[in-house]
């Protein structure tokens, strides 16, 4: 009789590379563990951290102490961003942690899972070449890393500290894991990194020259793959090459999220982006000369120094591009990032006061946007049952039959709210 398997609960914070390294957690474990939902039940307790957001430490220090009470026998461990840049002081301050495991060394999880007081936050580990035992939730889309770390700058962002540089994977172990992928019946792929469209830069190991651009191409030769995103791109190298690609390649999806972080030229510079207001708006333009298209993005309100004015940028910017969705927030200091040192820090009661005005004029924006949507015919891969994404990344809710489970099938948008678009099968 096999020995029955321990369980593994874990809990993921951050960004969908977190999810990613979530998943890779999970799939490296399961020779012992499997995982539940239950946390009263686990042997086992992983939180999976991020150090972009505010509070981050907190956050975690919080989660651990309500984990603890719920099931006090559990074996924990802390991994992920926050992990790399705290260390040994995470045990320091819950010494019932038995193990940290840097953002950069997941494929180290096997060696320190049944260790005490272990830590491993190398950030010149090479995972470019490992690899990972495959879990995803959905059967019909994966998520691929390309590439790990970061070299760019931004003086507001940890994460170059806790992914250290930039390497990216060799485009044969990309191609070889989305072939099995297809075969295992994916039908959409988003592929993953810090600034996707510098893929191709640095390679850890002998490799022919290559890009973003030729990746893409390359990924939608293979057979059985019907959808292509990725995220996130920066708009530094949303070059020509690339942006002709995005337009004409039919398996690529028309959806494309393009961090603008501010509308003022003088505060990209201040954040070290690379770009200014023009170049950023002259992007979006030829972006939005695709039919349908949609474009997300992100906004860092109250950034040092930033005056009335720069904030107005940023409307005037939201106002000309009129992005689908925005993930919008007020800026807060990130330890041992060069902007928390800057003076100027703007008060909280007026950076909140702008969040609110921007998120108020995009509101509006959405309303429009979404009524718009009635009477369109969307191609809309079914992802589970009742509910799919189009290829311009709206959320549909359409007829609940388990027969179009999996199926990219034509859906007429018959209402509209800001979130979710309404939809029959054509």
């Amino acid at each position: 009789m096999k020995n029955e398997k321990l369980k593994l609960f874990i809990e993921t914070f951050g960004c969908q590379m977190n999810v990613k390294d979530s998943e890779h957690i999970i799939g490296e474990l399961s020779d012992t563990y499997s995982l539940t939902n239950d946390p009263k039940e686990a042997n086992l307790i992983i939180i999976n951290t991020c150090s972009v957001r505010e509070k981050p430490v907190q956050k975690l220090f919080s989660e651990l102490g309500a984990l603890r009470k719920i099931n006090p026998n559990a074996k924990f461990g802390v991994c992920g961003c926050t992990a790399s840049h705290m260390g040994e002081e995470i045990i320091k301050k819950a010494p019932y942690v038995s193990f940290v495991l840097g953002a950069r060394n997941v494929s180290k999880i096997k060696e320190v899972v049944n260790k005490e007081k272990v830590v491993i936050t190398d950030l010149e580990n090479d995972e470019t070449t490992y690899e990972f035992k495959n879990v995803r939730k959905n059967p019909y889309k994966d998520f691929v890393n390309i590439m790990i770390g970061c070299d760019k700058k931004c003086t507001f962002c940890i994460v170059p500290k806790t992914r250290g540089k930039e390497l990216s994977i060799p485009m044969d172990l990309i191609l070889k894991q989305i072939e099995k992928l297809a075969q295992d019946g994916v039908k959409e792929i988003t592929l993953l990194g810090q600034n996707v469209n510098n893929y191709g830069k640095r390679f850890s190991v002998p490799h022919p020259k290559v890009d973003f651009t030729d990746l893409l191409r390359e990924v939608s030769k293979i057979d059985g793959i019907e959808r292509i995103r990725f995220t996130s791109p920066h708009p530094l190298h949303a070059d020509d090459k690339f942006l002709e690609e995005f337009t004409n390649n039919p398996k690529i999806c028309k959806h494309i999220h393009f961090p603008l972080q501010s509308g003022s030229s003088k505060i990209l510079k201040k954040m070290k982006r690379g770009y200014d207001k023009e170049w950023f708006l002259n992007r979006c333009k030829i972006i939005r000369e695709i039919p349908d298209v949609s474009i997300s993005t992100d906004i860092i309100v109250g950034f040092p120094g930033e005056s009335e004015e720069d904030f107005k940028q940023t409307l005037e910017v939201v106002e000309k591009v009129r992005f689908e969705q925005i993930f919008s927030f007020v800026y807060s200091p990130r330890p041992l990032t060069e902007a928390a040192t800057y003076p100027n820090q703007v008060d909280k009661k007026i950076a909140k006061q702008r969040l609110y005005r921007l998120q108020q004029l995009h509101s509006q924006i959405l309303d429009e946007i979404s009524q718009k949507q009635i009477g369109k015919v969307y191609k809309v891969l079914v992802e589970e049952i009742g509910m799919g994404k189009s290829d311009n990344f709206f959320t549909v809710k359409l007829n609940k039959d388990p027969k179009l489970l999996g199926k990219i099938i034509d859906v007429k948008i018959k209402e509209a709210n800001k979130h979710t678009l309404i939809g029959e099968v054509v």
